[in-house]
């Protein structure tokens, strides 16, 4: 039972939502689409008074053509659909500073180091940051339209740097690590 959503008494004041999607292009790699919008649901006021309707406050969107193993960042692109101020669109090209990325542990703390803060537009960033996995999942289900033979060592499975300690699950003494190591038979000897 969830104490906390027995508290919900009211309707939602406001909506942010996240959207991903992977397009699958030659040579092993990837367009990644992803977009942020964000949504006042009641009418409000601004800082100074002015009021403040219901409707978009922010859409955004980020393409990343994505590619090789491990999976890095080879173009970037931003798109402001709706944005609170004027001069947001100008943090727009901080995106091509994620370009040359490699997705692995440390990735976000990356991107926040390229484009947080003063640096960019904090919710670029946060749409770069959670982009990551979503690459990740679309190159894992691009690779999986074909079968491939199981791995005959944790040597011949390169993709699992990126999942290995990055849950509980994917734990080195997790369940699904040792579903790998019982599928091809690791002894524990080598990697």
């Amino acid at each position: 039972m969830s104490k906390l959503k027995d508290m919900i008494q009211d309707a939602p004041v406001h909506e942010r939502r996240l959207e991903f999607r992977s397009y699958p292009l030659e040579n092993d790699r990837l367009i990644v689409e992803g977009w942020l919008r964000d949504e006042q649901l009641v009418p409000g006021y601004h800082w100074d008074g002015e009021p403040r309707p219901i409707g978009t406050i922010h859409l955004l969107g980020v393409r990343m053509l994505v590619g090789g193993w491990p999976l890095h960042i080879l173009d970037a692109e931003a798109e402001m659909s709706e944005v609170p101020h004027p001069q947001c669109p100008t943090t727009q090209e901080t995106v091509k500073k994620i370009i040359g990325l490699t997705i692995v542990s440390g990735y976000s703390e990356e991107v926040r180091a390229r484009i947080g803060g003063v640096l960019g537009c904090t919710h670029l960033m946060h749409l770069i940051v959670a982009m990551g996995t979503a690459a990740l999942h679309g190159y894992w289900c691009q690779q999986s339209r074909t079968p491939r033979p199981i791995p005959q060592s944790l040597d011949e499975f390169p993709e699992l740097a990126a999942v290995r300690d990055s849950c509980k699950l994917w734990s080195e003494d997790g369940p699904l690590m040792q579903h790998v190591r019982d599928t091809i038979g690791w002894s524990g000897k080598g990697k």
